[in-house]
C-alpha cells in the first residue's frame, strides 16, 4: 500500500503539512472502509488500518479547524449492499475510538473524569470484553418475537438479513423471548463471527469442492452471513455474542454489565472472557491477560473494549461524530519486518503535494505482504538517511501504516534526492511558507491534480455517482471529455462515442448516464464537500452548509472572506470550529477567476437544495447562535456545547451582533462585556440548564 502522508510527528508539522495528510488519509481510509465493510475483502491488515485511523486522530487534535467528517472520527463502516434491502437504524450503529498504550487507556479515564467533572476520589468502573472480529449485526425484537435483522452499514442504513440470521443454529440466536419483563421493543446488537476451528474446516470443504477460499475467519463470517441465498447462509458455521443494545421501550438494568447478564438470561451469547475492572491497574491485568491468552481462543480477537459501566454516566457523555464517548477499544500491538528497497517513485497527489513511495522487495508483515511504503516528503527520506537498495525496517503500526521507521543496513552510497520538477506535468515543484511537503505550481495544467480532483468530485462521499470509479475519470479526462466537473453533466454529448469505447456498450452507457442525471439534485454540503477544497472535509461542509442555508448565500459571502477585516470573513471564523485555515482556503479558492468559473457553470447544471432551516417548536435554542464563557460548575464545556449542539443550536467561540445567547460562568471576561454592550442576551449557568432542561 502507498500513502501520500507526512509521518514526521505530528508535533512538528505545520498546518499546511496537515491539511495535506488528513486530505490523503479521508480518501485512503474510504478506500479501505468499503473494502472491508463493503466488499468483505480488506486490502490491508486491521493494525494496518488502525495506525492510519490513529495518525489522523492525532493530527486532528493538534489541529482541531482541519477536522474532517470523512476522518476516521466522523465515518462508520460503510454504504450497504444495493443486493439487499434497506434498514434505517433508528439509532445510528457507530464505532469506537482506538487505545494503543496504558497512556491511551488513562487519557480515555481521565476525559471521561473531565466531561463529567468527577474527582479523583469517583471510581470510573469499566466493564472490559474482548473484541471480536466479525460482522456487527443489530436483532430487533418486538414484544418477544425477532422482527428484523440488519447489518451496521454505514452506521445510519445497513442491510436487510433477517432471513439468514434466522438460519444461525440453537443456541445463538433467540427467534423469541419468553420474560414477561422483556421491553416491548428491545434491539440487541453483537458481533456475528466463525471460530477458527469452524473456519479451516470450511474452508477444507471449500478446496474439495473448488468453492471460493476465504482469507481469513472474518471474511467468512461476512461472506456467509450477507448471501442473497440464505440456505448458504445457513450451511455456514456462525456464531454470535451479544455486547450491546439500541433502541429500547424501557430501561433493562443501571449498568451496561447488568444489561448482559439479561441478554444471558434471555438466551443470548455474551463473552464469557466479560469482566468488571475498577482502576487502570485492574484494566491493563485483563489486557495483558487476554493478549497473553490470545493465540488459544478459539475465535479472533484483536483488542480489548472498555465500556463505561454506570448507564446514567454513559447517557451524559453521549457521543461525538462517529463513536460513544463512553467507550474504546484498546488495540493489540502490531508487528515489523526487515526488507530492501528496491526503488523510489513519486506520486503527485490532489493537491500537488509530491510524495516519495519505497517500493520493496515483498515480506510478509503480520500475515500481510507488503510491498509499498510511504517516505514521507525529502526531510524524513534525509533523516533515514535512505536510498534504493538500503535494508529497511518497515513498522505496521504507529504514525502511519505501512512506514519506513529505519535503515538497518547501508547498502548504497549517499541519499535519495526528489527532484524538485512535477513527473507529470514538467512543472517546478515547490514547498510553501511553513511546509515540508514539495507541491507542483503546475494547478490545472497538470493532469495528475485535475484527475484526482476529478475522483475526489465522483467519490462515494462526495457526489456518490454510480458506476463512475477512478479508472473512468482517467479515461474520460485523457480523452477530453471532462475538462471540469460541470462537463460531467453534459456526458450525455458523447452517448454514442461512450458506448462505442472498449469495455463499454449501449447498456453500460446508458445506466452511467442515468446514474449521473440521478446527481444532479444534490444537498448543498455535498456540493460544497465534493470542490476539493483544501481543508473542507465533510464535517466542515456540512457545517457551512448548516451556517449559509442556500448555495447563492454562501457564494455571495466566500467571495469575501479571503478580505481581513471583512465582515464575512469574521462571520466566518466566529464559527466553533473554522478557524483562519479554512478562512484562507476559502478566500484562496473564491480569488481565482477560472474557479469561480467552473463553479458557477456546475452550479447551472445542478438543483442544491438548501438546508433546512431547524424546528423549533421542541427546542428553545434551536437556530440560535449560542456563546459559552467562564468556567461552567455543574458540567464541563465539551459536555454543555453538545448538549446545545443536540438542540439545534449553532455554538460560536465569540460574540458578535449575531450571538443570540451567552451563558456566563464565574470568571467570564470580554465576551461578557460585549454581550453587554451589544445588548445580548447573557444567562447564568443555572438559567441555561433549566431552559434546556426538558428540551
Amino acid at each position: 500500500m502507498s500513502t501520500q502522508t507526512d509521518g514526521r510527528p505530528v508535533e512538528s508539522l505545520s498546518e499546511g503539512d496537515a491539511a495535506a495528510e488528513l486530505e490523503y488519509l479521508a480518501r485512503e481510509i474510504a478506500k479501505h472502509d468499503h473494502a472491508y465493510h463493503g466488499d468483505d475483502a480488506p486490502l490491508i491488515s486491521d493494525a494496518e488500518y488502525d495506525a492510519l485511523r490513529r495518525r489522523n486522530d492525532d493530527i486532528e487534535a493538534l489541529f482541531p479547524d482541519l477536522v474532517r467528517e470523512d476522518s476516521p472520527s466522523r465515518r462508520v463502516g460503510a454504504k450497504p449492499s444495493s443486493k439487499f434491502s434497506k434498514v434505517t437504524h433508528s439509532m445510528p450503529m457507530l464505532s469506537l475510538g482506538n487505545a494503543f498504550t496504558r497512556e491511551d487507556v488513562d487519557e480515555f479515564i481521565d476525559r471521561i473524569r473531565r466531561f463529567l467533572s468527577l474527582s479523583a476520589d469517583n471510581e470510573v468502573a469499566v466493564s472490559a470484553e474482548p473484541k471480536i472480529d466479525g460482522l456487527s449485526v443489530a436483532l430487533r425484537y418486538e414484544h418477544g418475537k425477532l422482527v428484523q435483522a440488519a447489518t451496521r452499514g454505514d452506521g445510519a442504513v445497513g442491510e436487510n438479513v433477517t432471513r439468514n440470521i434466522e438460519t444461525l443454529p440453537e443456541g445463538q440466536i433467540p427467534k423469541s423471548i419468553h420474560d414477561s419483563l422483556c421491553p416491548a421493543v428491545l434491539e440487541i446488537r453483537g458481533e456475528v463471527f466463525m471460530t477458527k476451528s469452524d473456519f479451516s474446516a470450511l474452508n477444507a470443504r471449500q478446496a474439495e469442492t473448488g468453492g471460493k477460499l476465504f482469507a481469513n475467519p472474518r471474511n467468512a463470517a461476512a461472506g456467509s452471513l450477507r448471501q442473497l441465498d440464505a440456505e448458504v447462509t445457513r450451511s455456514r458455521p456462525l456464531a454470535f455474542f451479544a455486547y450491546a443494545w439500541g433502541e429500547v421501550s424501557e430501561a433493562v438494568a443501571e449498568t451496561h454489565t447488568g444489561v448482559l447478564q439479561r441478554f444471558g438470561e434471555w438466551g443470548f451469547p455474551t463473552n464469557p472472557r466479560t469482566r468488571l475492572c475498577r482502576g487502570i491497574d485492574d484494566i491493563m491485568a485483563f489486557y495483558e491477560a487476554l493478549e497473553t491468552d490470545r493465540a488459544g481462543l478459539d475465535y479472533d480477537i484483536d483488542g480489548v473494549v472498555y465500556k463505561v459501566d454506570r448507564l446514567d454516566w454513559q447517557r451524559r457523555l453521549g457521543f461525538v461524530s462517529r463513536a460513544p464517548r463512553w467507550a474504546i477499544a484498546h488495540k493489540f500491538a502490531a508487528e515489523k519486518a526487515v526488507t530492501i528497497v528496491n526503488d523510489i517513485a513519486i506520486q503527485v497527489g490532489r493537491t500537488g503535494s509530491l510524495t516519495p513511495v519505497a517500493h520493496l522487495e515483498p515480506v510478509n508483515v503480520g500475515g500481510v505482504l507488503v510491498s509499498r511504503a510511504t517516505l514521507h516528503n525529502g526531510d524524513e527520506i534525509e533523516r533515514l538517511g535512505l536510498n534504493v537498495g538500503d535494508e529497511v525496517r518497515v513498522q505496521r503500526a504507529g504514525d502511519v501504516i505501512p512506514q519506513v521507521i529505519e535503515v538497518t543496513r547501508k547498502n548504497s552510497k549517499g541519499i535519495y534526492e526528489i527532484d524538485p520538477v512535477c513527473p507529470v506535468c514538467g512543472s517546478q515543484a515547490a514547498r510553501e511558507t511553513g511546509e515540508v511537503v514539495l507541491r507542483c505550481t503546475g494547478g490545472l495544467i497538470c493532469d495528475a491534480q485535475a484527475v484526482e480532483r476529478m475522483k475526489h468530485f465522483v467519490s462515494r462521499d462526495a457526489l456518490d455517482i454510480e458506476g463512475f470509479g477512478a479508472k473512468n475519470v482517467e479515461q474520460f479526462h485523457a480523452l477530453g471529455w471532462i475538462p471540469t466537473p460541470a462537463a460531467i453533466f453534459r456526458l450525455h454529448e458523447h452517448a454514442d462515442e461512450l458506448a462505442s469505447l472498449e469495455g463499454w456498450g449501449e447498456t453500460s452507457a446508458k445506466n452511467l448516464l442515468a446514474a449521473i442525471e440521478d446527481r444532479r439534485s444534490i444537498p448543498l454540503d455535498k456540493l460544497i464537500y465534493a470542490l476539493g477544497i483544501r481543508h473542507i472535509g465533510q464535517t466542515t461542509a456540512k457545517l457551512l452548509a448548516r451556517n449559509y442555508g442556500s448555495f447563492e448565500n454562501w457564494r455571495m459571502a466566500m467571495e469575501q472572506v479571503g478580505v481581513i477585516g471583512s465582515e464575512e470573513r469574521q462571520d466566518l471564523v466566529s464559527l466553533d470550529s473554522i478557524g483562519d485555515a479554512v478562512a484562507n482556503a476559502l478566500g484562496t479558492f473564491f480569488a481565482e477567476e477560472h474557479n469561480r468559473e467552473a463553479l458557477d457553470d456546475l452550479a447551472a447544471e445542478l438543483s442544491i437544495a438548501d438546508v433546512a432551516k431547524p424546528d423549533k417548536s421542541g427546542s428553545p435554542v434551536a437556530g440560535k447562535i449560542v456563546v459559552f464563557t467562564g468556567t461552567l460548575e455543574t458540567m464541563s464545556r465539551s459536555e454543555a456545547k453538545a448538549r446545545a449542539e443536540s438542540l439545534g443550536a449553532k455554538v460560536s467561540g465569540s460574540v458578535s451582533a449575531k450571538t443570540d445567547l451567552v451563558v456566563a460562568g464565574p470568571g467570564a471576561g470580554s465576551k461578557a462585556r460585549k454581550a453587554k454592550e451589544l445588548g445580548v442576551e447573557t444567562v447564568d449557568e443555572g438559567t441555561w440548564l433549566a431552559m434546556v432542561g426538558d428540551a
